[in-house]
């Protein structure tokens, strides 16, 4: 399969329907034109389609190869293209200048990523988690941190890590056991074990900084006594080269069913030498810089591997031949049609397209929010983005993972027996795509997060000024015919989050099993409506465009897609809402050994 970068439609997200030419004043935007971000994905996406989706199969079959010696080959291909996104510049296209990065808003930064995850999910792993571990030293290290580290991790000539699991917890931090010794040059010793470790040790850079958590002796218990710590495969000399070799190794890899091209790895520290971020006992705050990120980048993934996923299924529905249309041949002069003409895998197809489509305008919505929480000059925008920021990281994490999975399901469908063999790309990308509902919080855990702490926070704060906002829209096009079917269906699927946000208010309190029984379907409706909005913006952008008279079908593809969007996905709202309304009596009435 060949992928082919969405450059055309990132492009008409981020010029018409979000207008990033407005914020031309603020920085990082203003050497960030219309024009010249168009110049940047567009070599990106040469760089994802020629470099990267060529790789992606050869790092399935192969995997990573780790050794006794600790060290860990990556597939065939990885070490030379990793060199070539180096020196093209890729990882640092949003890092701060000052760091040797290139300054290029945020938002840019995750439209390149959606075409490298899509391209090779495993190998893009390694530069995301090197961003992450760039912007959390970025936030809360030292001054001689950041001059020593993040040059080299804005680059990627330094590969990052995050360390959080443990053998015996994954979400619950408060039970970690990985011990830290303060020392009397002011460094620590960092000793214990943590596991699924993504790039844990790699061929690919000359040093690996690990972020680890840990408990100083002494700290109180719980999460309240997590401290984090740089934790460097090699201590950089005096010259901040890489130098001994510290005692932090990989002692095995994870056997998993995709992203066989990313090492996950078991990591040992055995009085490993380790330097402190930030406070002690306030590790997890600025870990959550590198988690949040690293949130959306799975939602992210998610899209991405649907957005592979589909392509796929496209070009194999063109292709392959089966049956007859059922109003009459379509190739009347070969045995059978394809069966793109079959409507049931148009259900499959225009479902995928529609929320890939949407999802996309989401996602880059989300991304400019992220960029004006820090850029604006005002105060109230930069709270209202923030807040946004916040509440939308869970949606956008749960839903569109949910949402890749099953386009990636359906995309193998599309294909029949063919997508169950390794004769196509269908099954890598079920395969992989699959971990992107559990890595970073489970979607349980995201849908939990959203309704017991996003919801509540700073009063509900985010949550009505989400409600404003899309009420002011459909207040502004009310009377417009072109948007009708968009305003209506939005109107609908916000009175529908309202009345289960009330819900939860009410109900949630009185009983939290209620809330907890509730937030997966909350989750699923709050992102089906995030979405339904992202379509009333494309469709205004689109019909503005026809309207000046373009006769560009790209515009009028897009009017079709969201009003399939509109007639035969969005009813969903509906059936969240009345499962939701029913409490957690029955889901909590089993005995556990009546399962």
């Amino acid at each position: 399969m060949t992928y082919r970068a969405p450059v055309r439609d990132q492009m008409f997200v981020l010029r018409d329907v979000l207008n990033i030419a407005q914020y031309a004043d603020l920085p990082g935007f203003a050497d960030a034109s219309v024009e010249l971000v168009e110049q940047v994905l567009t070599e990106g996406a040469k760089f994802c389609e020629e470099v990267l989706a060529p790789l992606n199969g050869i790092g399935d079959k192969q995997g990573c190869v780790w050794s006794p010696d600790h060290t860990v080959k990556t597939p065939d291909g990885f070490k030379a293209a990793y060199r070539a996104m180096v020196d093209g510049g890729w990882p640092a296209i949003g890092a701060e200048p000052e760091f040797g990065g290139q300054g290029l808003p945020a938002v840019v930064t995750l439209a390149y990523s959606e075409m490298s995850s899509a391209a090779n999910m495993a190998f893009a792993m390694y530069p995301g988690l090197t961003h992450g571990c760039y912007s959390a030293i970025l936030a809360g290290g030292s001054d001689e941190q950041k001059a020593l580290y993040l040059p080299k991790l804005a680059t990627g000539q330094w590969g990052g890590t995050m360390n959080l699991t443990e053998p015996h917890c994954g979400t619950d931090l408060g039970l970690l056991r990985t011990k830290a010794v303060p020392q009397a040059d002011g460094s620590y010793r960092i000793t214990g074990q943590k596991i699924w470790i993504s790039g844990g040790e790699h061929d690919m850079a000359e040093n690996i900084v690990h972020l680890v958590l840990a408990r100083i002796e002494g700290a109180p218990a719980g999460v309240k006594g997590i401290s984090l710590f740089i934790v460097p495969k090699h201590i950089p000399d005096a010259q901040g080269h890489p130098g001994a070799r510290n005692s932090a190794n990989c002692v095995g890899l994870e056997e998993k069913m995709g992203i066989h091209g990313n090492a996950t790895c078991v990591m040992s520290y055995e009085d490993a030498t380790g330097w402190l971020i930030g406070e002690e006992n306030n590790g997890l705050k600025i870990m959550f810089v590198m988690m949040n990120e690293a949130r959306l980048g799975v939602g992210l993934q998610g899209l991405a591997q649907g957005e592979a996923a589909y392509q796929g299924a496209v070009a194999f529905a063109k292709d392959r031949l089966q049956g007859r249309s059922l109003t009459g041949p379509k190739n009347a002069d070969g045995p059978a049609d394809p069966i793109i003409v079959h409507p049931d895998v148009r259900r499959m197809l225009m479902e995928s397209k529609c929320i890939l489509e949407g999802g996309r305008a989401f996602m880059l919505w989300t991304g400019m929010h992220g960029d004006l929480a820090t850029k604006s000059p005002d105060a109230d925008v930069r709270q209202k983005s923030h807040d946004y920021m916040g509440l939308m990281t869970p949606v956008l994490k749960g839903f569109f993972t949910d949402k890749g999975f099953k386009i990636a399901s359906d995309s193998l469908q599309v294909h029949g027996g063919s997508g169950f063999t390794e004769s196509y790309a269908a099954s890598q990308y079920m395969r992989d795509v699959r971990i992107t509902l559990i890595y970073e919080g489970t979607n349980g855990v995201q849908a939990l997060d959203l309704v017991g702490r996003k919801l509540a926070a700073s009063g509900g704060r985010a949550v009505m000024s989400f409600f404003a906002e899309i009420d002011a829209f459909i207040a502004d096009h009310d009377e417009d015919e072109t948007l009708k079917v968009f305003v209506e269906g939005l109107q609908t699927a916000k009175a529908q989050l309202q009345e289960a946000t009330m819900w939860l208010m009410s109900n949630g309190l009185q009983n939290p099993d209620n809330a907890g029984a509730a937030s997966s379907d909350y989750l699923h409706l709050f992102g089906l409506t995030g979405t339904a909005y992202m379509w009333a913006l494309i469709a205004k952008a689109a019909a503005a465009k026809i309207a000046e008279g373009s006769s560009d079908p790209f515009y009028a593809d897009k009017l079709i897609t969201g009003l399939f969007f509109v007639e035969r996905v969005l009813p969903d709202t509906g059936s969240h809402l009345a499962k939701l309304k029913t409490g957690s009596a029955t889901m909590m009435a089993l005995a556990a050994d009546r399962f």
